[in-house]
């Protein structure tokens, strides 16, 4: 039994507690910061004339990263002060080893290729900066700042798994050629874990950035941070409630409007779960599930100049082998697929068959592969168990650049990223004979 003493001293620790608690809460809303509303991308300042781009529709598909037999994860994109576009993922011999590093390679418009692929930071640097163990680290996101800085997040544990993540940032005054020490953003008075990201960061009329983010810890939920150009958090808004909600991604229509699309944690209803606000963020409209399918599983998208919603995702209630472009020209309240990306429902699981397969759709990405082997292999490496495999196409990241060029990158079998490139022509041109049924 505990102690007369020992119970005292755990009463005082919990009033001491309650006290910083209570400090906190009011403090946040006695300095809660003033509204401010979003600020536009470049493309949607520009008019859709403008976003059309060479008459000519273009698609292309290529890999970004190169490395074979290891495990490849959770991309994502920025686009550089010159127009080229840096990428971002996790590798190492599997999600949450400790070998696992951010790596990254940069995609030149102009050349119609990328650099190869480097390894940005890894668990062992981390930890040199942060002066604290560090188990595993993942999901990196970027944002450049107005000034030109930029921001690379990403996710760190210390101890557990996933639900036990805090977010840490590096910076960059060189576009990514060389980075700072890492610096650990304090989202929560208490502890200080259970932050994770996924989705697109953006901007604030401001200059102060948005960073979409989630807990997984107790309750699965969204959140949306406000960050400084200091790395403080200035400002912590729910999205959601609850226990099946993950990796918001904020499409923004309006300096006031913002469709949040959620990806569905759980069981029934196997939905894309959406939130609104009409006053850039001050309040979010009670979350509901949409006419999107989606099988736990991440979803990326941009809103167009002419309004309409660009979204992929895996339309599908169970796997991830397949992976759709659709888009919405109401708000979100009803879809349209534009473009089957990939499809491999129903196929052969045996590792032979898998393997001759996901040979021949790596050749069918890039045409200068003779030799589709080491693609195989790494595929059965990461797909496959007990001679049962599956096809994976999952953790999609789509932006837009100034010149209106869409890109793309998402995991491939987890062995590689894949990048899809294509323009406003061909989307047009897919949009107008698209004569799929709208998705209720």
């Amino acid at each position: 039994m505990m102690s007369s003493g020992h119970q005292k001293n755990a009463h005082r620790l919990l009033l001491a507690l309650m006290a910083v608690a209570f400090a906190a809460a009011f403090y946040k809303v006695a300095h809660h910061p003033g509204a401010v509303s979003f600020q536009m991308p470049a493309t949607l300042q520009k008019t859709g004339a403008s976003q059309a781009g060479s008459a000519k529709p273009e698609f292309h598909a290529d890999f970004v990263s190169t490395q074979q037999n290891i495990s490849t994860h959770a991309a994502s994109l920025v686009e550089l002060g010159d127009g080229r576009i840096r990428a971002f993922w996790f590798a190492g011999s599997r999600e949450g080893a400790p070998d696992v590093e951010i790596r990254s390679a940069v995609f030149d418009p102009a050349k119609d290729s990328w650099s190869p692929e480097h390894g940005i930071v890894n668990r062992a640097d981390t930890q040199r900066s942060l002066l604290r163990y560090v188990k595993k680290i993942g999901n990196p996101v970027a944002q450049r700042a107005p000034d030109g800085k930029l921001w690379l997040f990403y996710v760190t544990v210390s101890l557990g798994g996933w639900a036990g993540s805090s977010i840490t940032a590096i910076t960059s005054a060189d576009d990514g050629a060389t980075w700072g020490s890492a610096r650990r953003l304090i989202t929560s008075p208490f502890i200080n874990i259970s932050t994770l990201i996924k989705g697109t960061p953006f901007l604030y009329s401001d200059g102060t950035m948005g960073l979409p983010e989630y807990h997984e810890f107790i309750g699965k939920f969204g959140e949306l941070l406000r960050i400084d150009n200091s790395g403080n958090i200035i400002d912590k808004q729910r999205l959601s409630y609850g226990k099946s909600t993950l990796q918001p991604v904020v499409l923004i229509a309006n300096p006031q409007h913002a469709l949040v699309l959620m990806r569905r944690s759980g069981n029934s209803p196997k939905r894309v779960i959406a939130t609104t606000t009409d006053d850039a963020g001050q309040h979010w409209n009670t979350p509901t599930p949409t006419a999107l399918a989606n099988p736990d599983a991440a979803l990326s998208g941009v809103v167009l100049p002419d309004g309409r919603m660009l979204v992929v995702l895996n339309n599908i209630e169970d796997g991830r082998d397949a992976l759709s472009l659709v888009v919405s020209a109401d708000s979100g309240a009803s879809w349209k697929t534009v473009y089957q990306l990939e499809d491999q429902r129903g196929q052969p699981a045996d590792p032979v068959r898998f393997g001759q397969i996901a040979g021949e759709l790596a050749k069918a990405t890039d045409a200068s592969i003779t030799d589709a082997s080491g693609y195989a292999k790494s595929a059965q490496r990461n797909k496959c168990a007990e001679q049962h495999c599956d096809f994976e196409f999952s953790y999609p990241y789509m932006i837009q650049a100034r010149n209106g060029d869409f890109h793309l990158v998402y995991t491939w079998n987890r062995s590689f990223i894949k990048h899809v490139r294509f323009n406003r022509a061909w989307l047009d041109q897919h949009m107008e004979k698209s004569n799929d049924a709208e998705l209720h």
